[in-house]
């Protein structure tokens, strides 16, 4: 079998896809039954990232197929499309995390989950470091590889305050083209969005299992789609105020 660092960048890609697979499969399906027992309890998943992670939050919220029962937690001042120097500054001053927890105010049985690839960063550490003071549990979405290569910018990582960790295996610095040097072809969003995707499989083989049937967003462009996504919103925007704008 040829070496994973020499393949073409759709081998490394698959071949990292199988190392999280085999890294993270179990923590996969503790953070799937996590989720699942906090909706059935009446809980919300309250989600969060940085920068580029915040495309995660995205991939969380209001999205065809998801939960319906997640609500994104974060500051606008970490969004890097209007400010991108920032939005990197924003997640290394700390107090910043704390104030976003501050003002969800998640309590149990809700349950947090925060993507951050490298972890190092206050932004992720106090949201996760909040949320864990909170007795709500924390499912972190990170890299033990990046973080181990990033600069440590708090005292502590996403992964310590963390009841879960799924190791996305993204690689220090992220890029992986071309192999001898990479300089371009970042891949934590791919990985992340991976493993989002296959806690919803494992969550829903779950909830399968129990008789169970968590609310899902269904796409708004497929029939009956509207009306089902109607109720939804009706059963959760008072606790999640970012379906309507807080009206």
């Amino acid at each position: 079998m040829p070496d994973a660092a020499r393949l073409p960048l759709p081998g490394r890609v698959r071949a990292l896809l199988d190392d999280l697979d085999a890294a993270s499969g179990e923590a996969i399906g503790a953070a799937a039954a996590l989720l699942l027992d906090a909706v059935q309890a009446g809980g919300i998943v309250h989600v969060a990232g940085a920068g580029h992670s915040l495309v995660m939050v995205c991939e969380t919220f209001y999205r065809a197929g998801g939960l319906a029962a997640v609500r994104p937690i974060w500051a606008p001042d970490v969004l890097p499309l209007d400010d991108a120097v920032r939005s990197t500054r924003a997640e290394r001053r700390t107090g910043v995390g704390r104030a976003v927890v501050k003002e969800a105010a998640p309590a149990p049985p809700d349950v947090a989950v925060v993507f951050s690839t490298s972890g190092r960063n206050p932004y992720p550490v106090e949201i996760a470091a909040e949320c864990a003071a909170r007795d709500v549990p924390v499912v972190a979405v990170t890299s033990a590889r990046a973080a181990d290569g990033a600069a440590a910018r708090a005292a502590t990582t996403l992964a310590d305050h963390a009841a879960i960790v799924v190791d996305t295996r993204v690689p220090p610095g992220d890029v992986l083209h071309p192999p001898e040097a990479p300089r371009t072809a970042a891949v934590s969003t791919i990985l992340a969005a991976y493993a989002w995707s296959r806690i919803l499989a494992d969550l829903d083989d779950l909830a399968a299992a129990r008789g169970a049937d968590p609310p899902r967003w269904t796409s708004a462009n497929v029939p009956g789609g509207d009306e089902r996504n109607t109720a939804l919103i009706e059963r959760y925007r008072h606790r999640v105020p970012e379906l309507t704008g807080g009206e």
